[in-house]
């Protein structure tokens, strides 16, 4: 469906014609990094301290379907506190039909994994990440960060992987998620994650929604680097919600 150039109308689009719009590559041979983020119109990146705070109900839907098409899910130790992460919750049966048409989804319906990196392996083995899963996390740390916190993690249910020495580059985590066969990658934050991987130009797009809300306050924005960069991108698509929500794919390459 080719409509990259027009706003389209959410209430236009069946949820085939939604999921087609959002579709990855087809055949990737590495991973293909999709971010997803929410933000005000004035910039902010959360509200209430939370990106929850800014959720719309045309958000909802784009979030829960890029989880749908994701292969694991990425995020920051940082967001995942804050957030208070739980595992995916993903409809089986949509997951096998996005697979059969070769788009996203996985072959047996389970849903995609959250992958947390954490340097220093610095997450409790109490938090819903590991309690209220159906598939257990994925902890990538480095071989410096303490091997009780690793081994509690573990014992906890994840698979603790250790990608780095001191640091998890981005090289790093493409690394371990090829060799896992992952390469439906959809990252959720936060800002650090997210600016260590456009400093990187690992990111292939930006799945971006702007909220129909003015914050102000002292909200950070949706990536935070040590140096300033400027990557062109390159507008796919734009999805109108009823309530001003504006939906908005931005592809690299």
């Amino acid at each position: 469906m080719q409509r990259s150039h027009n706003a389209i109308q959410l209430t236009e689009l069946s949820p085939t014609d939604l999921a087609q719009l959002y579709a990855y590559p087809a055949e990737l041979d590495q991973p293909w990094v999709r971010a997803n983020f929410v933000s005000s119109i004035d910039g902010a990146a959360t509200s209430g301290n939370l990106s929850e705070g800014l959720g719309t109900p045309a958000d909802r839907t784009v979030f829960g379907l890029l989880r749908e098409l994701s292969d694991v899910i990425l995020v920051g130790a940082g967001t995942v506190r804050a957030e208070n992460y739980g595992g995916a919750r993903t409809d089986p049966r949509h997951r096998r039909t996005l697979h059969d048409q070769g788009i996203g989804g996985h072959p047996d319906g389970s849903p995609p994994p959250i992958a947390v990196v954490t340097a220093g392996a610095a997450i409790e083995p109490s938090a819903r990440l590991f309690t209220d899963t159906e598939v257990p996390p994925l902890i990538i740390t480095t071989t410096v960060a303490p091997h009780e916190r690793k081994q509690r993690l573990a014992d906890a249910g994840a698979e603790v992987i250790e990608a780095g020495g001191a640091a998890v580059t981005p090289e790093d985590l493409l690394r371990v998620l090829r060799e896992r066969g992952l390469p439906r990658v959809l990252t959720e934050g936060g800002p650090h994650l997210f600016g260590e991987l456009l400093a990187a130009d690992a990111v292939d797009e930006l799945c971006l929604t702007t909220a129909p809300l003015l914050v102000g306050g002292t909200a950070r924005r949706i990536s935070l680097s040590t140096h300033e960069f400027r990557t062109r991108m390159t507008r796919a698509h734009v999805v109108l919600g009823d309530d001003g929500t504006v939906l908005t794919r931005w592809a690299r390459r």
